[in-house]
């Protein structure tokens, strides 16, 4: 005890002293220390009497459940399974070779497709567009089926459903809608097959070869690596592509040379293709009497294929089948229809300028003498009567009595002019398809890459 009372005394003697000499220094550090334990007790104390000391009251209320679940109970059937078929019609479909295609193997379908005056009309026609839902069991639930109508501006749309009556039909009509299909190709070898390639249908190339031909001669002019785009009308049937209309726009570039077209009508003014700087392209004389054809013998000398001597061929034979379109290739009168030695079935046309055209070994006449046509109108069909070998159109064009070669006169015939009040509303038309035009052409260059 006394060692610890000896210690204790040595401590404080120690501190006293100590306090002596560092008097400053032994109160701020006294000072520090106590701060700190008072903000280290202002932390931790509490902010809220302990929840263990609280009052606790019980409430009780009551609320009605509704009769029905709030979550349904999953079902234990099965959600039913849909099969959705498309395909076109055939010439020689039975109602059973048709479903069967669609995937439908339904015995009461058959029999009213059959014996339904409205069903029937699927039946022995071609390229009809047909759409089908049917049953897991490939039982028929619908059948929608569309196809041009006679005027080509409107369709039919058949549908044939499934009620609990049983099968029961309608046929309505609906009206086409036009929208702007964008395509672009490249010359490989000719035109269709450029075409075909770029899934563009054949009545478009026909035009595209209509609208260039007074510039571009198909036959000769076309090159490897020639490109062409060109914006068309499709005629739609709810959606869906039934048929095409006219090439709105189109640039073909021929050998390096970049031609132009774009379609235009307004009131007054009879629609034509005019190039982007207001030019038309449609001249006074069409460049062939037939929409697209072969040349089988040109203007000049030759040797008679009947006759086998040589002698001057004074005209230009169209090689075509038989019953194959003959129009007029500017306006005029008819001046002879009938038959006329070898040439067979003919018909002479009066132009402007003592100008006349003449057309032979037709297989039928469709105008009379007298007869006023325009450019374009069919006036008859090709044949091979007279002295003629084969189907084929003879042509000739003469000028003051004199023979002249019929495709350089069609080249040389000027142009069908715009009227001047017309040429803002042109330049906004084609403004706007210019820029289609554009855009197909980058389709082309983009799949290319």
């Amino acid at each position: 005890m006394s060692t610890l009372v000896h210690t204790l005394a040595v401590l404080a003697t120690a501190a006293r002293d100590s306090l002596a000499r560092h008097p400053r220094r032994l109160m701020g550090g006294l000072g520090a220390l106590l701060l700190g334990t008072g903000v280290t007790a202002f932390g931790i104390a509490p902010l809220a009497p302990d929840a263990a000391d609280l009052p606790v009251r019980e409430v009780v209320e009551s609320f009605n459940l509704p009769a029905q679940p709030l979550v349904a109970p999953l079902s234990t059937e099965a959600a039913p399974f849909i099969l959705y078929r498309s395909d076109t019609t055939r010439a020689d479909d039975s109602a059973q070779s048709l479903l069967k295609r669609l995937g439908v193997a339904d015995a009461a379908a058959q029999e009213f497709i059959k014996r339904d005056a409205n069903a029937r009309l699927l039946l022995g026609r071609n390229g009809r567009l047909v759409h089908v839902q049917a049953t897991d069991r490939q039982e028929l639930q619908q059948l929608t089926a569309r196809w041009l109508a006679a005027d080509g501006k409107s369709f039919h749309r058949l549908v044939i459903e499934a009620t609990p009556q049983g099968l029961k039909s309608r046929l309505e009509q609906g009206q086409l809608t036009a929208s702007p299909r964008l395509a672009s190709g490249t010359i490989r070898s000719s035109l269709f097959a450029s075409t075909d390639a770029a899934g563009i249908p054949d009545s478009v190339a026909v035009q595209l070869a209509e609208m260039f031909s007074s510039d571009i001669d198909f036959r000769r002019d076309l090159r490897q690596g020639d490109r062409f785009s060109v914006v068309y009308e499709s005629l739609d049937a709810d959606g869906e592509s039934l048929s095409v209309g006219r090439v709105l726009s189109a640039e073909f570039v021929n050998n390096g040379r970049s031609h132009e077209a774009v379609w235009f009508e307004a009131p007054g003014v009879r629609g034509g293709y005019y190039n982007f700087a207001g030019e038309s392209s449609r001249r006074y004389f069409l460049s062939s009497p037939l929409e697209f054809s072969r040349v089988s013998s040109g203007y000049g000398m030759r040797f008679h294929p009947i006759s086998g001597a040589r002698k001057a061929h004074l005209g230009v034979d169209y090689a075509a089948p038989t019953g194959t379109p003959v129009r007029t290739v500017a306006d005029a009168q008819v001046e002879f229809a009938g038959v006329q030695r070898g040439y067979g079935n003919v018909i002479i046309l009066r132009h402007r300028n003592n100008q006349t055209t003449l057309y032979a070994h037709l297989s039928r006449i469709d105008v009379r003498k007298g007869q006023r046509v325009s450019q374009g109108d069919r006036i008859g069909a090709v044949g091979s009567t007279g002295a003629s070998t084969g189907p084929h159109l003879h042509f000739e064009f003469m000028e003051g009595g004199e023979h002249r070669d019929p495709l350089e006169i069609a080249r040389r015939s000027e142009a069908v002019k715009l009227p001047a009040e017309m040429r803002q509303r042109f330049t906004e038309v084609a403004q706007a398809q210019r820029l289609k035009l554009s855009a197909a052409a980058s389709v082309q260059q983009a799949s290319a890459d």
